[in-house]
């Protein structure tokens, strides 16, 4: 199946899904990096209010167990979202699969904490490659989906949602690939919605605090919390309790961001629709809009 048979089949589909109770019931929703951490999260939290949902992965192996675990409505598939091939693939056997897209998670991402001094240009490009053109390439393929659906309903609304972050939001010391990237993914929020919006389109960002317990944060070989203590991110921090310590104490409510905390603002960001372009808080306090 190519791109156009699949909007082909996506057209054919709108009206002949099969529906399921919950918030989200009859809705195809797909998260990249979906098959731990954050990704996996909101996949089961969209599962548990009846979507219908691809778990989209580069570790194709681990994303069809993730699926396994969540049930028949879940599905497991590879991507390489820095490679807009593979994006289009993932788009492709979604629809093949399920009939149709309503939901697009832009959630996949990297991160290499490091100085001007000590990051590489090709670790800067690897940053932005997948956070930054990563979420070009979602938006694209989604998007001729979902505008194909809109021909056959123009009643329905459809989401592209990045997982942005609070990094996002404000500037990040020894972290500007990753601040950088995501600084750039609301400027892309904000524009696709404005161009999107005319077909019922609806493009939000989801900005979260830090989510300790996720492999991001907590993997004892690559976490943020091994690399902020290398990178001398945290002045004086002399261990990794140090690390976490300090990011903990800059949230008025003194705890990590959790899966369920972002998967009530995706909820928010599905359900209205009168709000489009938005970059979202969820953070504790950490992060206030001015």
């Amino acid at each position: 199946m190519n791109l156009a048979e699949a909007k082909a089949l996506a057209k054919e589909k709108i009206h002949t899904r099969p529906n399921t109770c919950g918030r989200l019931g009859g809705k195809i929703a797909i998260v990249t990096g979906g098959a731990q951490g954050f990704g996996f999260g909101i996949a089961e939290q969209l599962y548990s209010e009846g979507a219908s949902v691809v778990l989209a992965d580069i570790n194709e192996e681990l994303a069809k167990t993730s699926a396994a675990r969540l049930g028949e409505r879940a599905l497991g598939l590879k991507v390489d979202v820095s490679n807009p091939q593979s994006v289009e693939e993932l788009v492709i056997d979604t629809v093949a699969h399920f009939g149709g897209i309503d939901i697009f998670v832009s959630n996949a991402g990297v991160l290499k904490a490091g100085s001007l001094e000590d990051l590489t240009p090709e670790q800067f490009a690897f940053v932005t490659k997948v956070n930054y053109d990563g979420y070009f390439y979602c938006a694209k393929y989604a998007s001729e989906i979902m505008k194909a659906q809109h021909e056959a309903d123009d009643e329905k609304w459809f989401d592209i949602i990045q997982i942005n972050s609070k990094s996002g939001l404000t500037g990040s010391k020894n972290n500007f690939a990753y601040a950088g990237g995501k600084f750039g993914g609301i400027g892309l929020t904000q524009s696709f919605a404005l161009e999107l919006v005319d077909y019922h389109i609806k493009v939000n960002a989801i900005c979260p605090g830090n989510f300790y317990d996720g492999p991001l944060w907590s993997d004892p070989e690559k976490g943020l919390f091994v690399q902020y203590l290398n990178a001398g991110k945290v002045p004086g921090a002399k261990t990794i309790e140090d690390v976490k310590e300090f990011y903990l104490s800059k949230s008025p409510i003194r705890r990590g961001c959790t899966p369920e905390d972002v998967a009530k603002a995706l909820f928010y960001c599905v359900e209205q629709c009168y709000e489009t372009g938005q970059a979202l808080p969820v953070t504790g306090g950490q992060t206030m809009l001015k």
